[in-house]
């Protein structure tokens, strides 16, 4: 049985997007700027446009920039959107019950204010 759908061919298929992690752009970034190697012999061996090349180049940039900028002291913590989301939940929750309770506080004095001073 042979296969006659040409969109089955691995030549005419979409191209995958290929994720690279941080650790690897960065490499890249740094073999780039070493001069003892041509930039093309880079892309070729990585699968790599120029393009692509530029948008790491400028991904360091943005990122040393950020890190650079940071004035020294405590570092700030970052918190998935979930996590704060049921932070904030929980926050509200406890909100709710410390009125309800200033509440109930409030009534329970008015009672005891009003027996103790026998009027």
């Amino acid at each position: 049985m042979t296969n006659d759908h040409p969109s089955d061919t691995p030549e005419s298929g979409p191209k995958k997007r290929r994720f690279l992690s941080a650790e690897k752009k960065f490499q890249i970034y740094l073999e780039a700027q070493s001069t003892d190697k041509p930039v093309g012999e880079l892309l070729r061996r990585e699968g790599l446009f120029s393009t692509d090349l530029a948008r790491i180049r400028q991904q360091v940039k943005e990122g040393a920039l950020v890190r650079l900028s940071a004035k020294p002291g405590r570092k700030t913590e970052t918190v998935a959107s979930s996590e704060f989301e049921a932070l904030k939940q929980e926050l509200s929750d406890k909100e709710r019950a410390l009125a309800d309770m200033a509440v109930e506080l409030t009534l329970l004095r008015k009672k005891t204010n009003g027996v103790s001073s026998g009027r």
